[in-house]
């Protein structure tokens, strides 16, 4: 009961920020449901959800979105997704939850306290690494958002159109990964109970009316850097569970 009222905490709370910021539910609820339900079934069910919650979060932001980049980044996702995928059949749950502890605090570092300080790209080559490195990472921790953040950085993407169009590639790596999952076997719902969807339903709905309407009153900075802080707290949970798992 105590993990289900968890899940729901942490889902309304993500689609909250991800309303309000751009970036959030992955980001926040992949950590936590990687020490909830193992970071195989956790991830894939951050997957789900992150999936559902980005078509909603597309048909209200579609305006704003730059549909040529979208269409470049989304394309490539699949080719960082399917290593992500093969990965996770080969290697143990503790090392995954290491790995994937470790990875998100890197990447939350970057977007953190480097993102400033990244260098301008311009062109294809950029992107397409931007979209193979988030298909990757939203396969194995559920979170593309750093390495967009870093590339939308770097690229000098209009922050109003960058934050739309998060929308639509959270929806494509969400699929994607998904899709991939299922194909290889990587991962299943079939011990996850079923309770979790109808939760987290509600929880996602009320989260987006919630950011809707926090929107009008905080700024999406403010509302960006406390998803990144509570992402970092999760994160060093999953690489402090992986690191014991892997030393007992």
């Amino acid at each position: 009961m105590l993990d289900l009222v968890s899940i729901g905490a942490i889902v309304f709370f993500g689609a909250t920020l991800q309303r309000v910021s751009g970036l959030g539910l992955g980001l926040v609820a992949g950590p936590v449901l990687a020490v909830i339900l193992g970071p195989i079934e956790g991830i894939f069910v951050v997957n789900v959800i992150s999936t559902v919650n980005a078509l909603l979060n597309t048909l209200s932001t579609r305006s704003a979105v730059d549909w040529k980049k979208t269409k470049l980044i989304g394309g490539v996702l699949i080719f960082g997704s399917i290593p992500a995928a093969v990965l996770l059949n080969l290697v143990p749950v503790a090392a995954i939850l290491s790995l994937v502890g470790v990875l998100l605090i890197i990447a939350l570092g970057v977007v953190t306290f480097a993102q400033d300080k990244v260098p301008q790209v311009t062109g294809r080559l950029p992107a397409v690494l931007a979209g193979v490195g988030a298909g990757f990472m939203n396969t194995l921790t559920g979170a593309a958002g750093p390495v967009l953040t870093v590339y939308g950085q770097a690229s000098r993407w209009e922050q109003r159109s960058f934050s739309a169009s998060l929308q639509p590639l959270f929806l494509i790596a969400g699929a994607i990964s998904v899709a991939v999952k299922i194909v290889l076997g990587t991962a299943t719902l079939s011990h996850t109970s079923i309770w979790v969807w109808p939760l987290s339903a509600v929880a996602m709905i009320l989260g987006i009316f919630m950011g809707s309407w926090l929107s009008k009153h905080i700024s999406k900075a403010v509302a960006r850097k406390f998803a990144l802080l509570v992402a970092l707290a999760g994160s060093i949970s999953v690489l402090y569970k992986g690191i014991t798992g892997l030393m007992s």
